[in-house]
């Protein structure tokens, strides 16, 4: 069996969201004591990992 031609770099990904993030804190920097603070604070603004986070807890629950 062959390898599987991958549709999209997970580092090349990561790389871009990490580099958008920091762009991002940059420009909002006086809004926060810290980048933790801002990756908290943009986290707890985002609907798609509120969801993720709350499956999660439920699922350490459950186990």
């Amino acid at each position: 069996m062959g390898k599987r031609k991958k549709k999209f770099d997970c580092v090349q990904m990561k790389n871009s969201i990490q580099k958008e993030l920091m762009r991002e804190y940059r420009s909002r920097k006086a809004e926060f004591t810290s980048y933790a603070d801002f990756l908290s604070a943009t986290a707890d603004e985002s609907e798609e990992i509120r969801t993720f986070c709350d499956k999660v807890a439920k699922a350490k629950t459950v186990a």
